[in-house]
């Protein structure tokens, strides 16, 4: 069966279509997969009480679906996994600290230890995607969470936190790699 892709923003906004994520969305149904991109619940805060049970009961993300989660989205994505089975995720500009600041730390998603074996159980595969000058998330982040995760790791040069790029072939090209359409 082919898998869903769903898309999880991150925290701050107000709507889903940010930056590259329209264009995502359409390469990704090019390539014949189903895909849901939409607005999470309390987008701003990105609190896990929400979106958590939003994932499991409105998206029902489950087995065959691969989460693309950006920032907040790729928190929320992992703590997930901890719980759920899905087929994979791919982790945009992740965080596995509130990184000191107070609507991160407000958000849930770090209150518990993480429970990586179970997150690298639960699914089959998984990259982590960052910008190698993320000017919000430290690189030392990203190392963590691939080391613990043993994650692809993509590294995009001057890439940022992404909320500039307008596409990003660097998802595409892993999307066709580790979900061949045919």
């Amino acid at each position: 069966m082919k898998p869903r892709f769903i898309y999880i923003h991150g925290n701050g906004g107000d709507d889903w279509r940010s930056a590259w994520a329209e264009w995502l969305k359409r390469e990704i149904e090019k390539l014949g997969f189903e895909t849901v991109f939409e607005t999470m619940p309390d987008p701003a805060a990105a609190r896990a009480k929400y979106w958590l049970p939003y994932m499991k009961n409105e998206l029902k993300i489950g087995e065959d679906d691969v989460i693309i989660g950006y920032s907040s989205g790729a928190v929320a994505a992992m703590r997930y996994a901890e719980t759920t089975k899905i087929k994979g995720s791919i982790l945009i500009s992740p965080s596995y600290t509130d990184l000191g600041d107070e609507t991160e730390k407000a958000s849930g998603y770090f209150d518990e230890k993480w429970l990586w074996n179970d997150i690298k159980a639960n699914q089959k595969k998984m990259a982590v995607v960052w910008g190698d000058n993320d000017p919000y998330i430290p690189q030392s982040e990203f190392a963590y969470i691939v080391l613990h995760l043993g994650a692809e790791r993509i590294k995009v040069p001057m890439g940022k936190h992404f909320q500039t790029k307008q596409d990003f072939m660097d998802i595409l090209k892993y999307i066709k790699k580790a979900y061949p359409s045919t």
